[in-house]
């Protein structure tokens, strides 16, 4: 939770985000070389390790200094990465490298660099959390140096293999070596050094001379380009909002308010579509979540849209699904219909029919054990998601539950939630992910911390429509990909309520979004 791509808690987890947007060109006359770039972030990324983290805030820092296989443009196309050509099935994906790309330490990228990624991720053991979403589990990869070729073979199908793999962050040798370099440093062939890294604070890159082999047919002769980049951790929206319109900052993504005053300065913005209100419920046996009833009739007693409109702050839009629309390759509308509609008196019948009677105070209880739901929701979202824990808070003490609302920070989320150490029965966390296979292993599979199945579903109509649509290639298994979100939503697994078109403003700089996320080879400085 590509992600997720920070709008989201969950970068791939996720966040990974869908883009959209048009894209402004200005002339070459108004670029201006050897300028410090400056980005704000709503939260720090704890651990940098591209392969140990499913928090988007530290997928974005990570693009600074890893690149991947295969690109996604503006436009949402796949275009040349580290790879030069690629192709695939539902499994097998092969892949011809570039010539000449080095790593920042000087050493040529190898195939067999690449395979030992692919390899690393796609064993169970070594619980990586990008297993599932970009390489299959039990994938492995088999390098030919001379040929400069890499062929992934997976165990099982799956829909969108070449993309899937070719998304993969890619580190180099010493970084596979000793991962303890990669918790706050870097091991890459990206675009850019990692130099000073103070936690909650800032990280400070540099830009490598020797960069040729930018995403497409990137230039390295460009004019614009950033001698340094500057990412300060900021986690007051209002604060960030302030540091880009007195030009100490250059770029910002505002979810809130703040957003409406800095769009009336006409900046340049690009925007991004995703999740940004999804309610989750901890299955897990013995918790109020395990029992499908119980999440309908606490679904029932909400009023999805005004809580949507509570948390975008007005700016949201309905969800079609669990992909957000942005780049999406399927476009089936799977939310409209196949969730439960706010019915008060049917949320209140339907607890009492599975038992949940009122005791002293108003509270229920079953079997001895109170109707209690601590409801986690993203600090970094900013106040729109407090204020969205805080009306379902007063929603479901209505209908007798005993709730608090749990504040959590991205980094609580990556080691807490998704580790399974953090307490919780309902949360608020956009998982946000450019491809439907790539929501698979949060929602099945093994729950945490042997998997990233956080919430401990499981849901047989959904494993099999699954293995149905990944045995098809591409968006010819749209259909099954749809079946498939549709018995999430039928069995109240997961509910996303509303989707956010969210921009990231610059000043004094030029950019633009590609999978949800800022493209550092697109900043061109401003005179």
């Amino acid at each position: 939770m590509r992600s997720v791509r920070t709008i989201a808690a969950l970068g791939g987890l996720a966040l990974l985000l869908g883009a959209c947007g048009g894209n402004a060109a200005t002339g070459d006359q108004t670029f201006a070389d050897g300028k410090t770039f400056t980005m704000v972030l709503g939260a720090d990324p704890g651990t940098l390790d591209p392969h140990l983290t499913s928090l988007s805030v530290a997928m974005l820092v990570d693009r600074f200094m890893y690149d991947s296989l295969v690109n996604i443009d503006p436009d949402g196309n796949e275009v040349a990465g580290l790879a030069q050509t690629w192709q695939g099935t539902t499994t097998s994906a092969t892949y011809t490298l570039r010539k000449d790309v080095k790593c920042a330490n000087g050493s040529p990228l190898t195939a067999t660099m690449v395979a030992d990624n692919i390899n690393f991720v796609g064993d169970p053991k070594n619980a990586s959390s990008r297993i599932g979403a970009f390489v299959p589990a039990g994938a492995t990869a088999k390098a030919d140096d001379a040929a400069g070729t890499v062929t992934v073979t997976s165990p099982a199908p799956a829909s969108f293999l070449a993309r899937m793999v070719g998304g993969l962050p890619i580190v180099c040798d010493k970084g596979m070596k000793d991962r303890n370099l990669l918790k706050q440093g870097g091991d890459g062939t990206g675009m850019f050094t990692l130099t000073e890294a103070v936690a909650n604070d800032h990280y400070t890159f540099t830009r490598r001379k020797d960069y040729a082999w930018g995403p497409g047919d990137w230039k390295a002769d460009q004019r614009g380009l950033p001698d340094t980049a500057v990412l300060k951790v900021v986690t007051n929206e209002s604060t960030a909002a302030n540091l880009l319109m007195s030009k100490q900052a250059n770029a910002a993504q505002l979810v809130g308010p703040d957003r409406q005053r800095v769009q009336a300065a006409n900046l340049h913005q690009r925007q991004i579509e995703a999740t940004l209100g999804e309610l989750w419920f901890n299955h897990k046996s013995g918790l109020p979540g395990a029992d499908e009833q119980v999440r309908k009739a606490l679904v029932q007693a909400l009023d999805l849209t005004e809580l949507g409109k509570v948390v975008s702050s007005g700016n949201g839009k309905p969800p079609t699904g669990l992909v957000s629309s942005g780049g999406a390759p399927c476009k089936q509308n799977t939310v409209e219909g196949n969730l439960p509609g706010h019915d008060l008196d049917a949320a209140k019948a339907a607890l009492d029919a599975a038992g949940w009677t009122a005791g002293a105070g108003g509270v229920r209880a079953k079997g001895g054990q109170k109707l209690t739901i601590a409801i986690a929701y993203p600090a970094s979202l900013g106040t729109g998601s407090q204020a969205g824990a805080e009306l379902t808070q007063k929603v479901w003490t209505s209908v007798g539950a005993e709730v608090t609302v749990k504040p959590v920070t991205d980094a609580e989320i990556g080691t807490g939630l998704l580790g399974g150490q953090l307490a919780w029965e309902a949360a608020f966390l956009p998982l946000n992910t450019p491809l439907p296979s790539q929501v698979v292993p949060y929602v099945s599979g093994p729950s945490a911390p042997n998997g990233v199945n956080f919430s401990s579903i499981d849901n047989a109509e959904y494993t099999k429509a699954v293995t149905e649509a990944s045995a098809v290639a591409g968006t010819a298994g749209c259909e099954q990909w749809a079946a498939a979100e549709k018995a999430i939503f039928k069995h109240v697994d997961v509910v996303p309520f509303v989707n956010s078109t969210v921009p990231i403003f610059g000043q004094g700089a030029r950019f633009e979004i590609g999978d949800g996320a800022m493209i550092p080879q697109s900043i061109r400085m401003l005179v």
